[in-house]
């Protein structure tokens, strides 16, 4: 009796084990088609993103230049020798300026642009800047090829990127990676500090610098200008938005105008507001005004916070400097400043920043 009973339990559970897989089974179709459209849409996302780097690869390199220049230098015995060196550039206007850094031109007795199609123009310096790492040479030619020019204020971190150019010589060179950062700071030599730089993990390397980097829409949001030695994955662009107003001063002038408020400030910071207990958590705090400046005709002081410039939020010194520079000497603007917790606004003109 007691085995009987040991039977029909174990026929019970076998019993139960094959209606359970019987129901299984009949859900694994859904899973499997469900496991196999993602797998499709995965595999299908992945060729859509590379035919999209393609594409607008396709449409950006025919612009960004190689530069080799040649240089005179000392040699060991002090002897003077021509000396080669090379870049990239963007050719960013139909009249044959180009933007690149200044570094890769510094010094240059002679400059060769060449461009991927293999024609060759002599390049003429327009102007240069050591401040930005910035400067602008012009070719003459026909039906050059122009790269768009986008909005570096749109930048998001995250966001996927590109950067072309001919590092050690090797021409229209293509890496891809996202933007890592924004409004880095960088100091590249001693007494050189680059500001408010967009950071990548896009392969940068030398030759790389004065080329572009670019987002999905196949337009520049920087110029390529540093890495850091020794480090994978750390590389900076110059925003767009700087090179295109260093650009027209040069182009304008020869050299960059810098207009000036006749100030001394610090950004401020929510916990730096915090700390001196305002109401706001952004702007420019003025430490000091100086005399016969702009700001003190216009009757700014100590203590006041530059929340806008021209109608526009100004959270960082290199959102003001920009914002000057966009202004220009001569220009009237319009401040919007918090004084001991009223807002007050303010008109002033542009003076050029004295020479140090």
């Amino acid at each position: 009796m007691r085995y009987k009973r040991v039977y029909l339990l174990f026929l019970t559970l076998i019993t139960t084990c094959i209606v359970l897989f019987g129901l299984r089974a009949a859900e694994f179709p859904a899973y499997a088609n469900s496991f196999r459209n993602t797998l499709e849409s995965e595999e299908g996302a992945l060729p859509a993103l590379e035919r999209e780097i393609i594409k607008v690869s396709e449409r950006v390199k025919p612009a960004v230049v190689n530069i080799s220049t040649v240089r005179i230098v000392a040699d060991f015995f002090f002897n003077l020798v021509p000396q080669e060196g090379v870049g990239s550039g963007v050719i960013f206007d139909r009249r044959g300026y180009i933007l690149t850094n200044e570094h890769v031109i510094h010094g240059a007795k002679e400059i060769r642009v060449t461009l991927p199609d293999g024609r060759e123009f002599k390049g003429e310096l327009v102007g240069a800047d050591s401040m930005t790492d910035l400067a602008v040479i012009k070719i003459n030619g026909e039906n050059l090829p122009i790269a768009e020019l986008g909005d570096s204020e749109k930048v998001r971190v995250g966001e996927f990127c590109i950067a072309i150019g001919n590092p050690f010589g090797l021409e229209s060179t293509v890496t891809f990676g996202v933007v890592s950062a924004t409004g880095r700071s960088i100091r590249t030599e001693p007494e050189k500090l680059l500001e408010n730089l967009i950071q990548t993990d896009a392969a940068i390397n030398p030759g790389n610098s004065g080329g572009a980097l670019i987002n999905l829409k196949g337009e520049i949001i920087g110029i390529n200008t540093a890495i850091i030695p020794y480090a994978q994955g750390i590389g900076f662009a110059i925003p767009i938005n700087t090179a295109k107003v260093v650009a027209e001063s040069l182009i304008k002038y020869g050299r960059v105008i810098r207009p000036w408020l006749g100030i001394y400030y610090l950004p401020l910071t929510p916990q730096v507001a915090s700390r001196l207990r305002l109401s706001v958590e952004y702007g420019i705090y003025i430490i000091s005004v100086v005399p016969g400046g702009p700001a003190d005709k216009a009757g700014l002081m100590k203590g006041d916070i530059i929340v806008r410039f021209n109608g526009q939020k100004i959270r960082t010194a290199e959102q003001l400097r920009d914002a000057l520079l966009r202004a220009g000497v001569g220009k009237r603007v319009f401040l919007t400043v918090l004084r001991k917790g009223k807002m007050r606004f303010f008109e002033l003109t542009l003076e050029e920043r004295p020479q140090r």
